[in-house]
């Protein structure tokens, strides 16, 4: 752990949202990582620090990086302390640091979930004290070292998480509205929807504007950490401060132009305000479009394109909400003729009220909230014609 060597091969597990494990593994692929394993809202590659460091950066669709310390198993719950004790835990960070563990518990050999947590912080103070007669502090709240504990039955995973705050605290939003949509879903659902990046990308229900800036940083291929100061990788005992400077110096910082129109738009104008002060943080920020307008007022860019909508889900409005999806329904059919157009949502009656067809549905988690993503395509004309139109092979 001492060094940041790279030919140190890591097990490195990038947690992320329900749903978005795939999108992930391939966002992986396209950065160069070969046979990503997918697990349940997980992916894993072998990989070097240096690779911790550049996927701390670059990664979209994940929440946190996490390094393997060890793994081994255990048949009773005293051997959880025992085997962490073997462990030499001033490898990893010194006296000054704070600390927290945490993680999840699936196992009958404990009473109560919590306390394995207990356990491995225990024998990370019992390590420090014998070693330096002294111990480090823990904080909970906002540690700046966290230990990952997973454990399944009677495996015992323990990773460092190299990120700290989540990933999805990007560092770009200045102003955020009462129900932000987490970055990291987000870049997910950009990914889902297939988009070019290069033909329109809108979205009618901005907010603050996650999704817009998610879509030109990708277009303009600037990593959407790119503004983001602190990782938990820099209070290592390892961290080497030239290899991070030397990876963020690869970064592109400013574009000439985009690839594509983004737009955005909203009914509430301090929605818009607010999506306009955190564009104006980054170099893309002047090449997206916004208006303060309701979806009914807005005519499509371009003849095709991604429009992706995180509509509101009815917690707030009431009986409106369904007369709204309509309306929403009604302006896809008329206005939006090809173009691929998504809508996020919890509430599965409003769905009904949009009059479309989805050709396919994916199962997601906004925060605890249960939603359906759902794709529609517009043509023109029916779908039936569309096919019927084709001529035939042979």
């Amino acid at each position: 752990m001492k060094e940041t060597s790279s030919e140190q091969l890591l097990t490195i597990t990038l947690k992320t949202i329900f749903g978005l494990e795939q999108v992930l593994s391939e966002e992986l692929i396209e950065l160069g990582y070969e046979n990503p394993e997918i697990l349940n809202r997980a992916v894993q590659i072998k990989g070097t620090w240096k690779d911790v460091y550049y996927l701390n950066l670059h990664i979209r669709c994940a929440i946190s990086v996490l390094v393997r310390v060890e793994s081994f198993f255990i048949k009773h719950e005293d051997d959880l302390y025992k085997k962490c004790m073997r462990i030499d835990w001033t490898n990893y960070f010194s006296l000054d640091k704070t600390f927290a563990v945490k993680g999840a518990v699936f196992s009958d050999l404990f009473n109560h979930s919590q306390y394995p947590f207990f356990v491995v912080k225990d024998a990370i103070v019992d390590t420090f004290r014998d070693k330096f007669d002294d111990r480090p502090n823990v904080n909970v709240k906002t540690p700046q070292v966290l230990f990952d504990v997973y454990i399944n039955k009677k495996e015992v995973i323990i990773s460092l998480n190299t990120s700290g705050a989540p990933l999805f605290q990007r560092g770009y939003r200045e102003s955020v509205g009462e129900a932000p949509l987490n970055e990291v879903m987000a870049a997910g659902l950009i990914r889902l929807s297939g988009w070019d990046r290069k033909s329109t990308f809108m979205d009618p229900f901005c907010g603050s504007g996650t999704l817009l800036i998610e879509a030109a940083l990708l277009a303009a291929g600037i990593p959407s950490l790119v503004e983001r100061q602190h990782f938990a990788f820099k209070n290592f005992e390892n961290y080497d401060a030239e290899l991070w400077e030397e990876i963020k110096e690869a970064v592109p910082k400013r574009v000439l132009e985009l690839p594509c129109e983004i737009v955005g738009s909203d009914i509430d104008a301090e929605a818009v305000t607010r999506t306009r002060r955190n564009l104006r943080a980054l170099s893309v920020g002047r090449f997206v479009k916004t208006s303060v307008d309701s979806f009914q007022e807005i005519k499509k860019a371009g003849e095709t394109g991604v429009m992706i909508s995180n509509p509101p889900y009815g917690e707030r409005m009431g009986e409106e909400v369904e007369e709204m999806y309509a309306e929403l329904g009604d302006w896809m059919k008329t206005e939006m003729k090809g173009f691929n157009c998504w809508v996020l949502s919890s509430n599965m009656d409003a769905f009904k009220e949009l009059g479309l067809r989805p050709d396919r549905k994916i199962k997601l988690f906004n925060g605890d909230l249960e939603c359906s993503f759902r794709k529609y395509a517009i043509y023109e004309g029916s779908k039936k014609g569309k096919y019927m139109n084709k001529p035939e092979k042979g």
